[in-house]
């Protein structure tokens, strides 16, 4: 812990450019290959990917002397500006599943809880992360949060060092929902299913709570070979918003990885946010930083209308995005439209066999009023046809016709 400590504090104490960075960290690069760059251009250091690319070290992340001159596509695409007008989160907590959050960070301070250690976030993607959901809005560019006056808990999902632990990510949930976080987001993407943790996910939702969680984990520094497709946790289960990264053209990054069965895409690449420490600004990408963004909506419509239900905001996400293979956030649309109410929540819960109800009293009473009919028919043809031949039949004194 002291290593960690003083790590913290030479990061918080020492400004580095894009060009410096701590021993043993690498800023991860863009998929594809590229250096981030932000609009325009501009070089801001790099915010590293959960879990932490160097596992064994005690890395902070440097604090950056580069402010962002412009805003990102992110929230071009997300029209903030727009949003700001019909809610701002005010009231809303969301709770923020990463390495901790800062108490103190720039955007964030006097609105932040954090858990038992969580204010340290020496690896800084937590704190990057809230900012993404709840930062200050103002300024010149305005690089502030989805929802600029919702109060964060930040909470931790990995260790010190980044590293993510499905019994913490259950703590966490557990925490998040015990504090009555009205929206969760859980940045960790786990490889394997784990029983405590599906539990604390489904009392989450039974609490009211919208849980969003990234689909697939941050794409790894240096990765080479394309993975499989394939499901990660919490993400994967019942009615937890599953969320992919994607590129300002709406496609899912070069090398990002593949995973069905995703609810929403939301800007995840060459996206800016701060730090734990400083005034400056780090570029980021994946999908947890999706599902920030997709959490502060959901923060947005929550506050903007406090009278619907967690499955109420999740149908409205849903049935506002924009169609395509995997539908993409519309944030104006979700904070301002009528939700279609036929959509559905994602990934429901296993409704059990279905059973037939026995009919067969019912159908023998049908077979008898069918023949009752049929029976009534016959007899009203039979009288119609007496009543039409029988007075014929008599003024030919019963003989056939032509022997007159």
């Amino acid at each position: 812990m002291a290593v960690f400590s003083a790590a913290l504090l030479l990061s918080c104490a020492a400004p580095a450019s894009a060009a410096v960075r701590a021993p043993g960290w690498a800023a991860p690069p863009r998929p594809g290959g590229a250096v981030p760059v932000a609009a325009g251009e501009q070089k801001l250091p790099g915010m590293p990917p959960l879990p932490a690319p160097q596992a064994g070290q005690a890395d902070c992340v440097p604090v950056s002397a580069v402010r962002a001159r412009k805003q990102d596509w992110a929230r071009r695409r997300l029209d903030l500006d727009k949003i700001r007008a019909y809610g701002t989160g005010d009231g809303v907590t969301v709770a923020v599943i990463d390495t901790g959050v800062a108490t103190r960070a720039a955007g964030l301070r006097g609105r932040v809880t954090a858990g038992d250690g969580a204010d340290r976030d020496c690896p800084g993607h937590g704190t990057f992360v809230a900012g993404l959901v709840a930062g200050a809005a103002g300024g010149s560019p305005d690089l502030g949060g989805v929802a600029p006056h919702a109060e964060v808990l930040g909470l931790r999902g990995t260790d010190d060092l980044g590293r993510p632990d499905a019994a913490r990510i259950a703590s966490a949930v557990r925490a998040a929902t015990s504090a009555g976080a009205d929206v969760i987001t859980v940045s960790p993407a786990l490889p394997q299913r784990d029983a405590d943790l599906s539990a604390a996910v489904a009392a989450a939702r039974r609490a009211g709570a919208v849980v969003v969680a990234a689909a697939a984990p941050d794409p790894p520094a240096g990765a080479a070979d394309p993975a499989p497709s394939r499901r990660y946790w919490p993400a994967s289960e019942p009615g937890v918003l599953s969320v992919v990264d994607m590129q300002p053209s709406g496609d899912r990054p070069d090398g990002a990885l593949p995973t069905p069965d995703a609810d929403l895409a939301a800007p995840g690449t060459g996206v800016v946010s701060g730090g734990p420490c400083g005034q400056g600004s780090y570029l980021g990408s994946g999908p947890s930083l999706a599902a920030a963004f997709v959490a502060g909506t959901a923060a947005v419509v929550r506050g903007a209308h406090p009278r619907a239900s967690a499955d109420e905001v999740v149908r409205r996400l849903l049935s506002t995005a924009y169609p395509a293979n995997v539908a993409q956030l519309d944030a104006y649309a979700a904070v301002t439209g009528v939700p279609d109410t036929a959509a559905h929540s994602p990934r429901p819960e296993d409704p059990g066999p279905v059973r037939l109800r026995d009919t067969a009293v019912a159908d023998r009473a049908t077979r008898r009023a069918t023949w009752l009919a049929l029976g009534g028919a016959a007899g009203v043809v039979a009288v119609a046809w007496a009543a039409f031949a029988l007075p014929r039949a008599r003024a030919r004194r019963w003989r056939p016709a032509g022997q007159d």
